[in-house]
């Protein structure tokens, strides 16, 4: 799946389930969108079933530090990619 695909599955995710309105990439999710940890969890949950397999607590872990759409799409990449070595 392309950066750009990963982006609109995210992006519709935000607006459609957790009524996000007109997010940019860089927005701060927590102080621009009130994105909080409930949220975040339930977000990773969106996100396995993107990649179609479970996080390992390490990979959740990581996402701890995610503030930006951007650092959601490069989560992604850098989880889908240590995967395919």
């Amino acid at each position: 799946m392309t950066r750009e695909e990963l982006k609109n599955k995210i992006l519709t995710i935000l607006t459609e389930d957790f009524e996000f309105e007109q997010p940019g990439l860089n927005d701060n999710l927590r102080n621009d969108h009130g994105f909080d940890s409930i949220d975040a969890i339930e977000l990773l949950g969106k996100i396995e079933l993107i990649l179609g397999y479970t996080l390992t607590r390490e990979e959740k872990e990581k996402a701890m530090s995610i503030r930006t759409i951007n650092d959601i799409l490069d989560y992604i990449e850098t989880i889908d990619q240590s995967r395919k070595k």
